[in-house]
Order: structure tokens, then sequence, then C-alpha cells
């Protein structure tokens, strides 16, 4: 991470200070979010369609870097499916059709990730709006 990405970063979680309940809530989500059975590559694909949907340039910067120190992605057609499928749930908020939980899980996925990239867009929607509220994207 460069150290202007790594200042604003900090400059995000000062500003997300001034509601404890408000950092700590983000912060036990995104644990929680880490350790569902999405892989990195996945979860990654999903926090950054939360952020560029929601315009946190911060969270698009950050993730960008994360993505790309994990390497090239094994599976290119299966991250557009987690994209497509995260999107979809954004638009239908979460009434999905069964042809777009058919495709995604036919990418290789579950009806447990399904689940898991719902709770990623509710992680990560608080972090890109808040950052955004207090200006820090």
């Amino acid at each position: 991470m460069s150290n202007d990405l790594a200042a604003r970063t900090a400059n995000a979680v000062a500003l997300l200070k001034v509601s404890p309940h408000t950092l700590d809530g983000f912060l036990k989500l995104s644990e929680i979010f880490e350790s569902t059975t999405l892989d990195p590559h996945s979860r990654e694909t999903v926090i950054l369609t939360v952020a560029a949907r929601n315009q946190c340039h911060l969270c698009v910067d950050m993730h960008e870097a994360k993505l790309t120190a994990l390497g090239p992605a094994p599976d290119l057609d299966r991250l557009r499916a987690v994209r497509e499928f995260t999107l979809q749930v954004l638009a239908s908020s979460g009434a999905v059709s069964d042809e777009d939980l058919r495709r995604f899980q036919e990418a290789g996925y579950t009806r447990q990730n399904a689940l898991e990239v719902v709770l990623g867009i509710g992680t990560y929607t608080v972090s890109t709006f808040a950052n955004r509220l207090t200006r820090a994207a």
C-alpha cells in the first residue's frame, strides 16, 4: 500500500472513530466477511463492486491494491459471475431471479456463497456510506 493510500485509510478510520459503535460494527463485520467460504479474489470483487457502485474512491483504491496483491485470478469468468450477481442483489434488494441464482451457481458458487455476498454488501455499504458521509472518500 502506498504511503498516500495508507494515510488516506488512517484518516478514514480517524473520522469513523467519532462513532465507536459504527467503527466497531464495521470491523467486526469485516472480520466475519473475511472468514466466509468465498475465496479471497471473490471477496475483493464483491467489495470493489459495492465500492464502485457507491462511489467510494478510497475503498476502490484500497481494494484494488488488495486484489492486485493477491496476484492473478485463477478464473476471470468466475469473478465476472460474482460481480454480476452482486450487482443483481443490489439492484433487486436481494430479490434476485431464479435465473440469476442459477447462473451464479453454474459459475461454481453455492447458496451459502450467495448469502455471503449479501453479508459483503452489507458490510461494505456501512464502510462506503460512512466514508462518503465523513468526506473520507
